[in-house]
Parts: structure tokens; C-alpha cells; sequence
């Protein structure tokens, strides 16, 4: 551990105290209709103006002692079992597993949606993919919407128009044609989905300290069904950690944290700073220290490789086979999942440098630390890789830990919660209303260690990646759920089948278990105005409607009770 925690593990006695709230597993009200109104949709201040006099600054928003710093930690497609404080006995991740002692860790964590852009843009919004309507990454769109709307509201306007500054370094990944400094971040425009190694300021880091180009061997990679190369799924990297990307944004965004922290002593100005990470996403391409870090013979595979297919959606087995996962050796996922957490604990010890600046600059004690990421990983798991219309805990489920300086440390939380709920969160730490932020409910009551009323289960959508293929999921604390319109639904007993291997959704003794989360799925996708019902309604028992389903406007007598 370096010597910037010492200060952090004597917090830990203190929070090793904390006992862990119990029984706080209760419903809650679904947030409001999404409309937005005018004064939540204003233009932010471009990055590096001051905002206007009526925005706030200091003279009538918030006041700077009531408003946290926030740092917000993000990787992409990052499992959750490759943390330390997630249980994983072979993790190098010394750093996440000190912010999950500090602070509270969140067990049951969700993502909207498995895919990069929508959930980002979820997280920026506050708003359910259906709602906010970017529903694919632009890469492979094949006719959704490729931004935002004009008008949309985000967290990062609102924050920069009242005094914040507002950063975010690393991937952005939330549109195609508008920029992060669209929205009022500060940071270079990193844009893609995987580390843009070619980019000028990247290269620039690279010959200001002498350090070599991006050159990669041992490539892994199976063989598609007709017969090419397959996907890239891991690589050597030819290079020293200093000269990794994932180095690069570190190091770029100390240097803003200076800058802020200059700001924040200096004029009582409080930040936002984003660190988004493109890793660990495939391919996972990583100096000889981190691809050899963990020994693939310790890898204990998922059970879910014994994965058949049977009684499941057939789109599952063709996402296999483009995935190449049949075509290489069992011995070389087992190296995957190595180099994996290799990738994992690369990225922990640039966490930990930023933390280091953080203690060095005097400001653990005034901000808020969150650390999670827009989905996970299939790593191999029902013989998958990356991401797709599979809606299993591999992907859906992923780390999430937020610490705030007076909340009890050492907490874990076992209510569902998404990371939507991200930005009612960081509006509330700023002093500002979250009422914008539609399907999103701050954590801070579950940060602070309250008792309060929580939604049973929790509601996740898909829309597709390579081809439209849309999805809905219904998990609760035993059964998970999923709608599957094009062929056959799904349902998974947790208890018995935590792997998600038998699909029960077709066996006679689950027919009550069925009926009643098809139904509340049904009653939670039209108080949300989710249209994904109608399909619902003359498919499947959804019990009593008062309207027509055909939505003809010619014969609503014959529903009305």
C-alpha cells in the first residue's frame, strides 16, 4: 500500500465498527415522468468560463461549505468478481478494496442497460435508456439515435452552472457529435470505444518522457464462424507501465486535480472529476508485468463454461460462436481470465496514484470518492465474451462504492440499486435539486447508514449492440426474470442456480413465481411509460387491463371495468 493511505487505514479501525444495516429491503415509489423543464435544460458555460451571476458561483447557489468535491472513478466492462472486497482471493486490488473499507459497498449494483453508451448516457442524465433514447453504441448502430437531445438535461450543466468545476479524462463514449466539453467538461476529447493510442495528446505524453511506441505480440484471438480471424481479445504489450494509457490518464488527471484543488482552497470553488477508464474492456493489452501477474493454473472457471444453451434464446448461442469461445483451448480462457485481472490491478494502482494526490492536496476530507463502471464482462462465462442480449449477472451486476466524508465507513448494502441512481447522488452532494434526474434516487440516505423504504427488485433494458434486440429483466432477491419477445423468456431461481444455467421458466411449479413477476414487470414498464408493455399485453398474463391494447381509441369500453 503506498504511503499516501496511511491516513485512509486509520480510518479503518474506525470503520471496521460500522455494523451492517439489516432488513432494509422495502419497496419504494418509481420516479416521475420525465418531463424536463426549461431552467434544468439552460446552456452550461463552456469549460473555463465562469458562470453567470444568476448560475451561482457564490452569490445565491449553494455555499461552498455545504457543496462536496466529487471524484468519480469509472472502468468499463468490469466484473465484479475481480475485487478483493467482492471476495475474489487472488485480486491485486489494494486500492478499491480500501475505498470499499472506508466506505460503503453496494452488493447488489446494477447497470440500466449492458451496453456502453446508453449506460453512460444514463448515468449523464439520470434517465432510463427507453427515456433518454440513445440506445446503442454508434459503432455498430444500425438506426437508433446516434446523441442526446439538444435540450437534454445532464448532472455536468448543472453542476458548472453553479460554480462547479467540471472535468473528465478518459473515455466519453456517451454520443457521436457532441463532445464531453459539449456538456461542460473540462479534458481532452478522447473519443471511441477502446484506448485511442494514436491520439496527439497520448502521443505527446509519450515523447515528453522519452518513453517508446504502441507495439503488442502474443495476440489472442479465436476463429469466426466463417472461418476469419476472430475478435482481438488480449495482447502483449511492448511497453513500460509508465508508458500505458491507462498511465497516461492517471497522471492527466492529477494534474487537473491540482488545478482544482488550487481553485477549490483558493475561491471556495468545488469540482466534479470524472476518471473514466477504457479498460478493462476487451482486448485486454497489457505489459509483460500485468499479462504475467496472476498464474492462469490459480484460475478457478466459472461454472457457467459448462454452459448448453438448452431451453435458452438461440441468439445466446450465436453470440458464442461470434465470440469464438468453441474454437479455442479451455486453457486459453483460463489465461483470458488471468490477464483480465491482470488488466484490473493495472488500473487499481493508477486509482491509487490519484488517491495519493488526493491526500497529498488536502482533500480527502472534502470530497465524495465514487468508484464503478457501465457494465460487466462475460470473461468467458456461459461461453461468452464482451457484452450482448444476455441478460445474465455477469454483465448486469458490477461493483459500486462511494465514500462521503461523515458517513460511516466499512458499510455494505444489500438494497438494489443501479448506477442511474449515480446522479441523483452527485446532484445532492452539490447542493442541487435531483428532481431532473427522472429514474434516479440518491444513495446519500444508504451512505449515511438510515434505515429507509427500497424497492424490492430492480428493472434493467436492453435494445441491442450488432443488431436491434430488445429485452427486458425483473430481478428480485430469489428469481430473476427476463422478456425475450423474439423467442423464448427466462427465468432463474438465484438460490438454487446462482450460474443461471437452467432456464425454469417453462416448469408447471413455477407458474405462480411467473405469473406474479410478469406481472409486476408489466405494472413497473407502464407507471415508467416503458412501451415495451404493449408486446406484454396480448402475450403473456398481465392480469386485468382497463384500456385497449390495440390502442385503436374504437373500443375502450369493452376494457373499462
Amino acid at each position: 500500500m503506498a504511503e499516501g493511505h496511511e491516513r485512509l487505514l486509520r480510518r479503518r479501525g474506525q470503520a471496521e465498527e460500522a455494523r451492517r444495516p439489516e432488513d432494509l429491503l422495502h419497496r419504494r415509489p418509481l420516479h416521475g415522468s420525465g418531463q424536463v423543464t426549461q431552467s434544468s435544460t439552460s446552456t452550461a458555460p463552456r469549460p473555463g468560463e465562469e458562470p453567470g451571476e444568476e448560475a451561482g458561483g457564490n452569490s445565491g447557489g449553494p455555499s461552498g461549505a455545504s457543496r462536496k468535491n466529487i471524484l468519480f472513478l469509472m472502468t468499463d466492462q468490469h466484473r465484479t468478481d475481480t475485487l478483493g472486497a467482492y471476495g475474489n482471493p487472488l485480486a491485486h486490488t489494494p486500492v478499491l478494496d480500501e475505498l470499499a473499507a472506508t466506505g460503503t459497498r453496494f452488493d447488489r449494483w446494477y447497470t440500466p442497460t449492458a451496453i456502453c453508451t446508453p449506460a453512460r448516457a444514463s448515468l449523464l442524465t439520470g434517465q432510463a435508456p427507453f427515456r433518454h433514447k440513445l440506445l446503442a453504441n454508434h459503432e455498430r448502430n444500425v438506426g437508433y439515435l446516434e446523441d442526446l437531445a439538444e435540450d437534454q438535461f445532464a448532472f455536468s450543466r448543472a453542476l458548472r452552472e453553479h460554480g462547479y468545476n467540471c472535468g473528465l479524462f478518459g473515455k466519453w463514449h456517451t454520443g457521436n457529435r457532441r463532445t464531453a466539453a459539449d456538456y461542460g467538461f473540462d479534458g481532452p476529447d478522447l473519443p471511441g470505444w477502446h484506448n485511442p493510442v494514436d491520439h496527439p495528446d497520448y502521443l505527446a505524453h509519450l515523447a515528453e518522457h522519452g518513453l517508446p511506441p504502441y507495439e503488442i505480440s502474443d495476440r489472442i484471438r479465436g476463429t469466426l464462424p466463417n472461418g476469419g480471424p476472430g475478435n482481438l481479445l488480449a495482447a502483449r504489450l511492448h511497453q513500460p507501465v509508465e508508458a500505458t494509457f491507462e498511465y497516461y490518464l492517471a497522471t492527466r488527471a492529477i494534474e487537473q486535480l491540482e488545478r482544482y484543488a488550487a481553485d477549490a482552497h483558493e475561491r471556495d470553488r468545488p469540482f466534479f472529476l470524472a476518471l473514466h477508464f477504457f479498460g478493462p474492456h476487451l482486448p485486454y493489452i497489457l505489459p509483460d508485468e500485468y499479462f504475467d501477474l496472476v498464474d492462469p493454473a490459480d484460475v478457478e472457471l466459472p461454472r457457467s463454461v459448462s454452459e448448453t444453451f438448452e431451453g435458452k434464446p438461440p441468439v445466446q448461442r450465436n453470440y458464442s460462436a461470434h465470440w469464438t469461445f468453441d474454437t479455442m483451448p479451455i486453457e486459453t480462457t483460463r489465461k483470458l481470465i488471468a490477464v483480465y485481472w491482470g488488466y484490473v490491478a493495472l488500473i487499481d494502482k493508477q486509482i491509487g496514484r490519484v488517491m495519493d494526490a488526493m491526500e497529498r492536496l488536502g482533500l480527502v476530507d472534502d470530497t465524495a470518492v465514487f468508484f464503478t463502471c457501465d457494465h460487466g464482462e462475460f470473461t468467458g462465462s456461459h461461453r461468452l465474451h464482451d457484452k450482448g442480449p444476455a441478460m445474465y449477472e455477469d454483465i448486469y451486476r458490477t461493483p459500486g462504492l462511494l465514500r462521503v466524508p461523515g458517513a460511516p465507513g466499512g458499510q455494505v448494502r444489500d438494497e438494489f440499486v443501479s448506477l442511474l441512481d449515480c446522479t441523483a447522488t452527485i446532484l445532492e452532494l452539490a447542493g442541487l435539486d435531483p428532481k431532473p434526474a427522472v429514474d434516479s434516487r440518491s444513495l446519500l440516505p444508504l451512505v449515511r447508514g438510515e434505515s429507509v423504504e427500497w424497492d424490492e427488485d430492480i428493472v434493467c433494458e436492453f435494445h441491442g449492440h450488432h443488431f436491434p434486440y430488445p429485452q427486458r429483466m425483473l430481478r428480485e432477491d430469489r428469481y430473476k426474470l427476463v422478456v425475450n419477445p423474439d423467442s423464448v423468456n427466462e427465468l432463474y431461481d438465484l438460490h438454487t442456480d446462482p450460474d443461471e444455467l437452467q432456464n425454469v421458466y417453462a416448469h408447471p411449479e413455477q407458474a405462480e413465481v411467473r405469473g406474479r413477476m410478469m406481472r409486476r414487470l408489466y405494472d413497473v414498464l407502464r407507471e415508467r411509460g416503458d412501451n415495451f408493455y404493449h408486446w406484454m399485453t396480448s402475450m403473456y398474463d398481465v392480469g386485468e387491463v382497463g384500456h385497449d391494447p390495440t390502442l385503436s381509441g374504437l373500443d375502450e369500453s369493452t376494457y373499462k371495468a
